[in-house]
């Protein structure tokens, strides 16, 4: 988006004023709250929760935000300031359920079908919530469209209850982009006590370029969330996550459903691509929580990283 490139513009061009890295002049333009010391770390929660596929079915819908948060209050309790939600927290809508022509055949998804009003309502509540328990909440959901087809997206939602940022996945699979979705555009980095995320969602995982375009924007972390659900055999996400982490000096929050055949946690990977924490290997719904300490990312590293990037035009 405009915002983001003029954005980077001007941190470069402070950069090349000064002779600091990208990443330090990065930081001259982070806001810090005035009057407060800002933390070392930040303990961030990930839940891994129950996934309804069938946006038409209220008491799914329920259910679900139910579950999301019995969680948040788990993380609240914790000591948490962030809880990071898989893909498909509400619902990950099925594509033979929204299908038009199904559920035998899919075809162009009718989301007149999907009860929106509940779907609001879950997540109306969940705001509140983050507002009671002064917490960050990062919740994926369907976001409605008034002339498209709807994102797949990520609403961040402050510790005042507010919608503070809105990511919406860019690397759609052939099913969602052909049947059932509008793809985004643009990264989204946010920030919580002085700490920068950015947001990737679904196959956006296995997409090299998203997380070097966040390393670019001076991130402490990037949040992931992707839903497993009916796929076995997923062990390969993580280990491209832990990749992902280690090549970037990045923290990766990796949130996923509790789906047992999947062979994937969710869980907190650290810049040197090791788990700092994982969810249960059961699977059941759960909220772990850990430490993610600014330190542990080599500035040296990014700085390296940025200039070879500069020096051959990359």
């Amino acid at each position: 988006m405009t915002a983001h490139r003029n954005f980077k513009q001007r941190v470069r061009a402070r950069a090349a004023k000064t002779g600091e890295s990208y990443t330090s002049a990065l930081r001259h333009f982070r806001p810090t709250p005035t009057g407060e010391d800002m933390p070392e770390t930040l303990r961030i929660a990930v839940a891994q929760t129950t996934v309804h596929e069938d946006p038409t079915n209220p008491t799914l819908l329920r259910q679900s935000g139910t579950e999301v948060r019995r969680l948040m209050r788990e993380a609240a309790a914790a000591g948490a300031r962030l809880v990071h939600f898989t893909e498909g927290a509400i619902c990950f809508p099925s594509k033979r359920v929204m299908s038009s022509l199904g559920p035998d055949e899919v075809g162009p998804s009718d989301w007149t079908k999907a009860d929106w009003t509940v779907l609001q309502d879950e997540v109306d509540q969940i705001v509140a919530l983050s507002r009671e328990l002064r917490i960050w909440t990062v919740l994926p959901t369907v976001h409605q469209l008034p002339d498209a087809r709807p994102h797949n997206s990520m609403y961040v939602v402050s510790d005042q209850g507010k919608l503070v940022a809105r990511y919406d996945e860019r690397m759609l699979s052939t099913t969602k982009v052909t049947w059932m979705y509008t793809p985004g555009r643009d990264p989204v980095t946010f920030e919580v006590d002085g700490y920068r995320f950015g947001l990737a969602l679904g196959l956006d995982v296995i997409f090299p370029e998203v997380f070097t375009e966040y390393d670019r924007l001076g991130t402490d972390g990037v949040l992931v969330s992707y839903c497993s659900n009916g796929v076995n055999r997923n062990e390969h996400i993580g280990i491209q996550a832990r990749g992902i982490a280690a090549i970037n000096t990045s923290w990766i929050s990796l949130a996923v459903p509790a789906n047992p055949g999947a062979g994937l946690d969710a869980g907190v990977i650290n810049p040197r691509g090791e788990w700092a924490v994982q969810g249960p290997s059961d699977n059941t719904p759960a909220v772990v929580v850990t430490d993610v300490d600014r330190a542990d990312i080599s500035e040296t590293g990014r700085s390296f990283r940025q200039r070879t990037r500069e020096r051959v035009g990359s």
